[in-house]
């Protein structure tokens, strides 16, 4: 089959290069000349593990393109996915206008019947605009179909080879004959297909991504009155967890959710039910104690101190991205933990296996980036882990004593041994770990 992919960012990328790993003939199209130019030469915008031998191997066999001429590859197309990004807007709304220009454009383009996917993910009824947009355009039959993606950065290429589910939004059997046949190689394992109309499936993207949102929340919550009374959220986690209504799945309490899914869509589900008259109160509560839990750790850490506070105190920092395996920044919690640190006038030292690049463009000269973790430690008063990458889970805690001017751990995801570390001298804070 014959796909045009419109966007190149992480679904769109991801999405096309494993369809065309699939036998697909694959066409990705993006408006940005400079990064069709570098997927040509085989080099990922992003960082997603096993991308870029994928890319370079579906580039070579030549089922794999790139262009910036969108027009074209929707007349030599029988499917046309749209992967652009649908920003939160000041009102919490999705912005749809990149993504309704693109439908617009398609609708300029087709000649013959075509199947235009909806891959971003976007407010309840917009395949629906979309269809009455395109057909006061043309003449040509078009089905908009939707198709939420739930891919986990740091696993995409795992997620979308052997998905545990496939969510399509359909109103008409042709589509979905054809959805179902792209769609064949990666639910050879019988993962099932859910079929069902383009609001549902609409809906399904945002309500699966807010319960993950609630879920860890809730124990934040939970983690919050661990303290109070003393008691430790990881046994009160696994107990819980045990519990096979509940499941050990995303009760990992910490230091806030980011990224580019759960922060926007929590708040655009808020959205969708204002927009219709329902106050949608318990994710407006999952919102604000995310909002909370981002500066528990600069919190927790002023606690420590006390008068005259963190100005002049070095602080190290593990961890920037959002989520360990990606260098995405966007929403990261370590963001909100810097900037008060910085904001109380301490001098912070950070390290990140792939995300460097990235968070220097956050915070541009105000934090010293060190290519070594144990670097970011000589000399510190205070260490912050954010992101639980593999390598900072059994570090050397005897060198990072040595280094320290203040043996203090501050663990923002519950990854080390409160006990062992207490024994060996350090002053240690977690999430709901009691006393």
């Amino acid at each position: 089959m014959r796909i045009a992919v419109v966007g190149t960012g992480y679904v769109g990328l991801v999405a096309g290069t494993c369809f065309a790993d699939s036998g697909h003939t694959v066409a990705c199209v993006d408006v940005d000349a400079g990064k069709i130019a570098q997927l040509r030469k085989g080099k990922t915008p992003i960082y997603e593990p096993g991308l870029d031998e994928l890319l370079h191997r579906n580039i070579a066999a030549e089922r794999l393109s790139f262009s910036t001429d969108l027009a074209a590859a929707v007349k030599a197309s029988e499917v046309v996915f749209i992967a652009v990004g649908t920003p939160q807007g000041e009102s919490g709304d999705a912005d749809l206008r990149i993504a309704m220009a693109v439908a617009h454009q398609v609708a300029g383009a087709v000649e013959r019947y075509t199947v235009l996917v909806n891959k971003s993910t976007v407010p309840v009824g917009t395949a629906a605009r979309m269809q009455a947009e395109i057909a006061a355009r043309t003449q040509v039959p078009v089905d908009v179909v939707s198709n939420p993606e739930f891919l986990k950065e740091g696993a995409a290429i795992d997620d979308f080879m052997r998905p545990d589910r496939i969510v399509i939004g359909a109103s008409s059997e042709r589509a979905r004959a054809i959805m179902s046949e792209m769609y064949a190689p990666f639910v050879r394992t019988e993962s099932p297909i859910y079929f069902m109309d383009p609001r549902s499936a609409e809906l399904t993207k945002y309500a699966a991504n807010a319960m993950l949102a609630t879920r860890l929340s809730f124990m934040n919550e939970v983690a919050a009155l661990c303290e109070r009374v003393a008691a430790d959220v990881d046994a009160v986690r696994k107990a819980m967890g045990s519990d096979e209504r509940i499941g050990q799945k995303f009760l990992f309490p910490g230091c806030g959710y980011g990224g580019s899914c759960f922060p926007k869509d929590v708040k655009a589900l808020i959205a969708t039910a204002r927009n219709h008259g329902l106050d949608f109160a318990l994710l407006s509560a999952v919102d604000a104690v995310n909002d909370r839990q981002k500066r528990l750790l600069a919190q927790k850490a002023k606690t420590h101190f006390g008068p005259p506070g963190l100005r002049g105190k070095k602080l190290g920092v593990w961890g920037l991205a959002f989520k360990p395996r990606t260098d995405d920044m966007r929403e990261a919690p370590s963001i909100a933990l810097i900037e008060e640190l910085l904001a109380e006038g301490a001098i912070v030292t950070a390290h990140d296996p792939v995300a460097m690049d990235n968070a220097r463009r956050v915070f541009g000269e105000g934090v010293h980036f060190v290519q070594n973790p144990y670097q970011a430690v000589e000399g510190a008063e205070g260490l912050f882990l954010v992101t639980e990458w593999n390598e900072f889970r059994q570090p050397d805690f005897g060198r990072i004593q040595k280094a320290m001017k203040d043996p203090v751990l501050f663990d923002g995801r519950n990854i080390w041994n409160a006990r062992r570390l207490r024994e060996l001298g350090f002053t240690y804070y977690g999430i709901g770990r009691g006393s």
